[in-house]
C-alpha cells in the first residue's frame, strides 16, 4: 500500500530517488579506526538503511588536509587509503534501499595544533574559538590554492568510493570561517563583501566540479544564521543561497542555525534536554522560500510529529532525524508498519554527543545496542523456549530493559517491583525541570512491557520464597542502590540528595556538597532553587559537575545560575554539626587546607548510592551458578555461568546499580548484553 503519510514520500534529488523524506545527517560517532570507516562504522549504518531511511550521510567532518587533524574521532579522506573502505561502506548500505553521501571540511580554526602532525591552525582571520582554544594562523594564498585541491581530491575519493553524493560543511568550520564577518576581517579579496567571503566557496566547488562531474550530487550544509552580534544574518544567508545556486553548482542546502564557537553555542545546536530548540525551522523555511533548491534540516528534530509538520508546512524538503535514530535505527520501518507508538524516543540526554567531545564513542544513553550491532541485535527473534521462565527483582531501567529483551526473544518473564509503579531512580531524575524528558525512557519500557504482556507484580517486594516459588530458570537481580549512611562526621544532621527529590522541603540557606559530580546533584539544586532555597552548591572537584559532557554542562549551569544557584569548588565537606538552631558546615579546601565554617539551616549530601544486594544474597544457596558471571567471556561478548552446584535449578544474575552505582547507560547495557546472550 502506498502511504500518505508526508514522512513516506519520496522526494526526487535530481538523478537521486530518495525513497522517504527522512535522513541521518553527517555525524562523527568516533567510531572510526586509523581515520577509516570500518566494520564498526559500517554496521552502524547499514542498520539505519536497514530500518529504512532514506539518506544517511556519513563521515560527519571527514577531514581532507593534514592541518585539519580529528579532535573528535572523525574520518580521513586526505589519502587513498580509504577507498576501499569507503566501497565497503557505501555497498553495504546501498543493499538495504538507502542512498549514501559523504561530509568532506576542513575544519579551519576548529581544531587543535598540538595533534596529528603538530602543524599551524589555519583560518580567514587570527581569532581564536573558544571551544577548540587554538589561535590561528590567517590563510595565504599558497594554503588557499592548496586546500582548494585538497577539496577535490576528498571529493573524488568519495565519487571513487561509490557515494552518490557528498556534503560539503561550511557551518562553523573553515568555509563558513571565511563566510561569517565576525570572524573574517579580512581586507583581501576573500573579506569584506558577501561575494568576497564566498569566494573561497566558490573555488572549492568549481574544482570538486571539474573532478567528479555535473552528475555528482553536490551539496552544503550552511549557516541560516549565526544568531550572535556581528555575525552572520539570516539576510546575509539567504543571499549566500542565492548566489549558490545561481551558480549552478549546488544540488542541495542543509540548513543549521547557531555557532557553535563555546559550549552554550554547542549546546543551541545539539541541544540536551532543557535546552529550547532555536528556530531553526522558521529560518529553514525562509530559506526554501527564497531558493528552488532542495532544503534539508539537520538541527535536533527528536519526534515524528513534528517532523511531519515541517515537511506538510513547506519548511523543508527532507527532515534529519539523526539522534533520533540512534536511538532507534529502525524509526522509519515502524513508521511504515503503522508502529509509530513503539519508537524508542530521544529524549535529548546528549550522552551521545557529550561523549564524542570527551574523547569518546558516541553510545545512546538507553538503546546500548547502537554502535554495537556486530555484537547485538536491534530487532530479536524468538530464539528461547516459551517454557524458560525468568524472574526480574527490580522494576528500574535495568529491569524493565531486560525483560523487555528476555520476552522479545520468547522467554516468560514474572517482573517483581516493590513500587506501585515502574522507573526506578528515574522518577527521581525526572524531578524539577532540568532533567524532566527522562521520564520518556521509563514510559517506552512500561508501554513495551505491556506489549509483551511481561507479568508485572507491583507492590510486591520480592523475598526469596516468593521467587522460588516462581520455579525460574534465571533470576535477573535489578533492585539498583540506595544512597549510602552519609560518611561524614555528624552525618546524621544532613539529608541525601534523595530525600530531597523525594519531595523533604528545605527552606532558607541550603548547603550542597556534591561529592559526585553528576547531574544528581544539578537535580537537586533545581529542586531547592524551585522552592526558594538559597542554594551554594560545592564540590571538591576542579569543577562543578565535573562529570557532565560540554552541552549538558553549559545547560545545566546556566538554568541553575539563572536560578541564583551559587558554586564553589575545591571544597570539601569534613563536619556537621549543630550550633544556636542552625547547621554548622565545616569545609576544608582540598589545595590550601584551609578550614572555614558556614552557617546554614539545611545540609544535603551527594555521595552516590550503595547495591541493594539483600535478594541476591539470599539466592546465592539455592542457585547453580552462585551469583557468578564469568566477566573474561562476558568481555569477550559471551555469557559463561558456571555451574558452581549443578543441582540448581537457575541462575542468578545482578545488573546495573544492583552490581555497583554507575549510570542510565550502564544499566541498559548490562540488561542488553546479559538479555540477548542468555541461552
Amino acid at each position: 500500500m502506498v502511504s500518505n503519510d508526508p514522512l513516506l514520500q519520496s522526494f526526487q534529488l535530481r538523478h537521486l530517488s530518495l525513497r522517504n523524506r527522512i535522513l541521518s545527517t553527517s555525524h562523527a560517532p568516533a567510531f572510526a579506526e586509523s581515520g577509516h570507516p570500518r566494520d564498526r562504522y559500517r554496521l552502524y549504518h547499514e542498520e539505519k538503511a536497514r530500518g529504512g531511511v532514506a539518506l544517511t550521510m556519513i563521515g560527519g567532518s571527514t577531514n581532507i588536509s593534514p592541518d585539519s587533524p580529528s579532535v573528535f574521532g572523525q574520518l580521513y579522506g586526505g589519502d587513498d587509503s580509504i577507498i576501499p573502505w569507503f566501497r565497503q561502506l557505501t555497498d553495504g548500505v546501498k543493499q538495504h534501499g538507502a542512498a549514501i553521501m559523504c561530509q568532506i571540511t576542513h575544519m579551519g580554526r576548529r581544531t587543535l595544533s598540538d595533534c596529528g602532525d603538530w602543524l599551524p591552525v589555519i583560518s580567514a582571520s587570527e581569532k581564536r574559538e573558544r571551544a577548540h582554544r587554538s589561535f590561528p594562523k590567517p590563510m595565504e594564498k599558497h594554503d588557499l590554492r592548496r586546500v582548494v585541491r585538497h577539496f577535490a581530491d576528498a571529493a573524488a575519493r568519495c565519487q571513487q568510493g561509490g557515494f552518490d553524493g557528498i556534503e560539503l560543511l561550511s557551518h562553523a568550520h573553515l568555509l563558513g570561517q571565511f563566510l561569517s564577518p565576525l570572524i573574517n576581517d579580512r581586507t583581501d579579496d576573500y573579506g569584506g563583501s558577501l561575494s568576497n567571503r564566498l569566494r573561497l566557496t566558490f573555488e572549492v566547488l568549481e574544482a570538486i566540479r571539474d573532478r567528479v562531474g555535473s552528475e555528482f550530487v553536490i551539496g552544503l550544509r550552511l549557516t541560516g544564521d549565526e544568531l550572535l552580534a556581528d555575525g552572520l544574518t539570516q539576510d546575509e544567508a539567504i543571499e549566500s543561497a542565492k548566489l549558490l545556486e545561481a551558480s549552478g553548482m549546488v544540488d542541495f542546502l542543509n540548513i543549521l542555525v547557531g555557532a557553535p564557537y563555546d559550549d552554550l553555542g554547542l549546546a543551541g545546536w545539539v541541544a540536551p534536554m532543557g535546552n529550547p530548540l532555536p528556530n531553526d525551522l522558521t529560518i529553514a523555511g525562509h530559506m526554501r522560500a527564497a531558493v528552488s533548491l532542495p532544503v534539508f534540516h539537520a538541527g535536533g528534530i527528536a519526534d515524528i510529529s513534528t517532523a511531519r509538520q515541517a515537511v506538510v508546512n513547506g519548511k523543508v524538503d527532507m527532515v534529519g532525524m539523526t539522534r533520533a535514530q540512534i536511538a532507534d535505527p529502525y524509526l522509519v520501518q515502524k513508521l511504515i508498519d503503522s508502529r509509530e507508538e513503539e519508537i524508542r524516543p530521544c529524549v535529548g540526554l546528549g550522552y551521545c554527543v557529550d561523549r564524542v567531545n570527551q574523547g569518546k564513542d558516541a553510545v545512546c544513553g538507553h538503546n546500548a545496542a547502537t554502535g554495537r550491532e556486530a555484537q547485538f541485535n536491534h530487532v530479536f527473534h524468538r530464539d528461547i523456549s516459551a517454557d524458560k521462565k525468568a524472574v526480574v527483582v527490580g522494576g528500574g531501567p535495568a529491569g524493565m530493559e531486560i525483560s523487555r529483551v528476555l520476552s522479545e526473544r520468547g522467554m516468560q518473564v514474572v517482573l517483581f517491583e516493590a513500587r506501585s509503579d515502574l522507573g526506578g531512580q528515574l522518577a527521581l531524575a525526572a524531578k524539577g525541570n532540568l532533567r524532566r524528558q527522562i521520564w520518556g525512557i521509563a514510559h517506552w519500557l512500561q508501554s513495551e512491557l505491556e506489549r509483551l504482556s511481561v507479568d508485572i507484580r507491583y507492590n510486591s517486594y520480592a523475598e526469596e520464597d516468593d521467587v522460588l516459588a516462581e520455579q525460574p530458570d534465571l533470576v535477573i537481580i535489578a533492585t539498583g542502590g540506595m544512597p549510602p549512611s552519609i560518611a561524614i562526621e555528624g552525618g546524621e544532621y544532613a539529608i541525601s540528595t534523595w530525600d530531597v527529590l523525594a519531595g523533604k522541603k528545605c527552606k532558607g540557606q541550603v548547603l550542597l556538597f556534591d561529592d559526585l559530580g553528576d547531574h544528581q546533584s544539578a537535580v537537586t539544586a533545581d529542586v531547592l532553587a524551585s522552592n526558594d532555597a538559597e542554594v551554594l552548591h560545592i564540590t571538591p572537584d576542579r569543577t562543578s559537575l565535573m562529570e557532565l559532557g560540554p552541552t549538558n554542562s553549559a545547560v545545566v549551569l546556566r538554568d541553575l545560575y539563572q536560578k541564583g544557584v551559587k558554586f564553589d569548588v575545591f571544597c570539601d565537606l569534613v563536619k556537621i554539626n549543630k550550633r544556636e538552631g542552625q547547621t554548622v558546615a565545616t569545609i576544608r579546601h582540598v589545595l590550601s587546607g584551609e578550614i572555614i565554617e558556614k552557617m546554614v539551616d539545611h545540609v544535603v549530601v551527594e555521595q552516590g548510592i550503595s547495591a541493594v544486594t539483600d535478594i541476591y544474597q539470599a539466592l546465592i544457596p539455592f542457585s547453580r551458578n552462585a551469583g557468578v558471571v564469568e566477566l573474561d567471556a562476558l568481555a569477550a561478548g559471551t555469557l559463561d555461568l558456571p555451574k558452581v552446584d549443578p543441582n540448581r535449578h537457575f541462575n542468578l544474575i545482578r545488573v546495573g546499580d544492583a552490581v555497583s552505582g554507575r549510570n542510565l547507560h550502564a544499566a541498559i547495557y548490562d540488561a542488553l548484553r546479559i538479555g540477548s546472550l542468555y541461552q
